[in-house]
């Protein structure tokens, strides 16, 4: 092994805690550059009762807010996690928001402060996904806020298999005018994008955009055999010169390699876990598994989230 793996969290959280990383990373994704970056805490409470909420990376850009977390092996609540972090992508804007004056007795002209919610910037959660596909075969899915009628325009057979196109241009024109609303700033909705980038498609693509070589390079350091010479392309890059250089693996600990090993373990369980899984989808093979990874060693918080059991399930195990 030449390099550590960057798909495994710790080596992902010690290449993007470097801000020209992260940085150079959102600019290729998004195909923009960034004037105004700022990186912020990744492990927040969102009130006194709350869980601890942890992302991998949380960043501000000229008018976003973004969040990238990376999953390295699969998760059967993916979807609703991330809508989560996404929710919380936009709470967490309350620590900062500003306040406005506002009259509400003109008798005795008083006026109390609330908080400016115009203050309030979209925010982009992008979701790193090393192998998991979700049935897709494009290199990114983006999901984002749209009227419901567009979406019944699309399933609407009735309409689409009508011979009259003047029907189907008609039913677009008045979509559009929804779609172009922007009373009371309703374009802001669209602004929230949930972006599901995966790794394996986008290796097997091979398309010409910025973005690809990020993850031809994760892919290489996912290969435990990976070697030198497999990176010398990007030798010429100094932002992969300084990934590489956090990755080297003369610079790993005993620890760390302890750390990759572990890994690799729960990861071979887990592929166990999906053929099973998917062999028979009976609730009793879950709970077998979960048996045996508790037998192993392995914690409730990880067992329930390869499982899909609920913490209750496992303590009866």
């Amino acid at each position: 092994m030449f390099l550590a793996p960057l798909n495994y969290d710790k080596y992902f959280n010690k290449v993007f805690s470097d801000e020209r990383i992260a940085k150079r990373f959102l600019e290729d994704f998004l195909e923009t550059g960034i004037n105004e970056f700022e990186m912020l805490k990744g492990k927040l409470r969102v009130t006194d009762n709350a869980s601890l909420v942890e992302f991998d990376f949380r960043c501000k850009i000229d008018d976003a807010f973004v969040v990238l977390d990376m999953q390295q092996w699969y998760k059967r609540d993916v979807t609703q996690r991330f809508y989560l972090y996404h929710a919380l992508n936009t709470g967490l804007q309350l620590e900062k928001l500003p306040s406005k004056r506002v009259l509400y007795d003109y008798s005795y002209q008083k006026s109390k402060k609330v908080e400016d919610y115009r203050a309030l910037l979209p925010v982009i959660t992008l979701v790193w996904l090393a192998d998991d596909s979700l049935g897709f075969t494009d290199d990114y899915v983006a999901y984002t806020m749209s009227p419901e009628m567009v979406t019944e325009f699309v399933k609407n057979e009735k309409l689409w298999h009508k011979p009259e196109i003047i029907d189907l241009l008609k039913e677009r024109a008045r979509l559009l005018e929804v779609l172009d609303n922007q009373a009371k700033e309703l374009y802001f909705l669209a602004k929230n994008r949930l972006i599901f980038m995966l790794q394996k498609n986008t290796v097997k693509n091979k398309n010409k955009a910025r973005y690809v070589k990020w993850f031809e390079f994760a892919e290489k350091t996912k290969n435990t055999d990976n070697k030198e010479e497999d990176f010398q392309e990007y030798l010429g890059d100094e932002i992969f010169c300084e990934m590489m250089k956090r990755l080297d693996k003369k610079e790993l600990t005993d620890d760390d390699f302890m750390y990759i090993q572990d890994e690799r373990k729960i990861r071979e369980e887990v592929e166990r876990f999906e053929q099973e899984i998917y062999k028979d989808g009976e609730k009793n093979k879950a709970l077998e598994i979960a048996k045996r990874l508790k037998e192993k060693g392995f914690d409730d918080d990880l067992i329930a989230a390869i499982s899909g059991l609920s913490t209750d399930e496992l303590t009866r195990i």
